[in-house]
């Protein structure tokens, strides 16, 4: 390398190295000015697991509001609502929807979250709900709907998981057990005593688990579900129009309420669980004594 004619020649090889780069780079950026690549297909394979894995598919069937789980029927209080404050009618919705959502958190969600934990144990959490549930009003509003998603489970669900697990099982339990009740009493029984089979809340637990969906997305979908099906109920009410309903349903606000019961009730045990809102009782409860109403609930 002392030789100043092989410097020489390094130096060059160097540059010459350094031209055919540039050259090159050059190339590179004329051809993705003239070919553009594709934001579909460059994150193609990851986007493609995104939206095809089953547990998403799921979730985005049991979240959609053409479910036909009759939810269109209930105003979760609503009606009764608005009919006990008619000075302040069109009553704001979002105080009582903050009530709704506070009430299914503090009643049910503790249910949910142990049968998501525990399938095995659904038809116990079933009789203790059931039997925990003071308004009558509420209690056959969750049963119909309960026993709605049972059926969407059978004709649509139940043959793409594994029959034998523990989860698959006891949503077959339970299912034949509220078949037998809908076939009416024994002799001997009287109806109006005999318990609600199937609530709501802790079916969809073991349907979301056994379909595979995470439980902090089943229980976020179930408290979702419950604000859109009130927001449905305010629209037909008209207390507020489409548009204002969707804008509460994608705002920080019921996203941030949302996560904010989730947290206060995630350690709740069904022992501590109760009514954090007496008074929705009372408006549920006294739904039928309306004079006039267009809801079941």
């Amino acid at each position: 390398m002392d030789n100043p004619t092989a410097e020489r020649t390094l130096e060059d090889d160097v540059a010459h190295l350094e031209a055919q780069l540039a050259l090159a780079r050059d190339k590179l950026r004329l051809s993705k000015k003239l070919h553009p690549p594709s934001p579909i297909h460059a994150s193609h394979t990851p986007l493609q697991n995104a939206i095809t894995s089953p547990s998403s598919h799921a979730l985005l069937l049991l979240s959609d509001s053409a479910l036909p789980l009759g939810s269109f029927a209930f105003s979760s209080g609503l009606e009764s609502y608005l009919a006990h404050h008619p000075s302040s009618y069109p009553a704001p919705i979002q105080p009582f929807l903050s009530l709704a959502l506070q009430t299914l958190a503090t009643t049910t969600l503790p249910y949910l979250l142990a049968a998501y934990r525990d399938p095995s144990q659904l038809q116990d959490l079933d009789d203790i709900l059931d039997a925990c549930m003071l308004c009558h009003v509420a209690k056959r509003a969750s049963a119909a709907q309960g026993r709605a998603l049972l059926t969407v489970w059978d004709r649509a669900f139940r043959g793409t998981v594994d029959p034998a697990s523990a989860a698959a099982r006891a949503l077959a339990d339970i299912s034949l057990a509220a078949k037998k009740l809908s076939l009416g009493p024994g002799q001997g029984t009287d109806a109006a005593s005999m318990p609600a089979i199937g609530h709501f809340a802790p079916i969809w637990a073991v349907i979301t688990q056994v379909l595979g969906i995470s439980i902090r997305d089943s229980t976020y979908v179930f408290l979702l579900n419950h604000a859109k099906a009130v927001l449905s109920a305010a629209v037909r009410a008209s207390v507020v129009g489409p548009y204002q309903a969707q804008a509460i349903l994608g705002s920080g606000w019921l996203k941030g309420e949302i996560e904010s019961l989730l947290q206060e009730n995630w350690e709740v045990k069904i022992e501590e669980a109760g009514q954090g809102v007496p008074a929705m009782d009372l408006w549920v409860g006294r739904h039928e004594m309306l004079y006039s109403r267009i809801f079941n609930s």
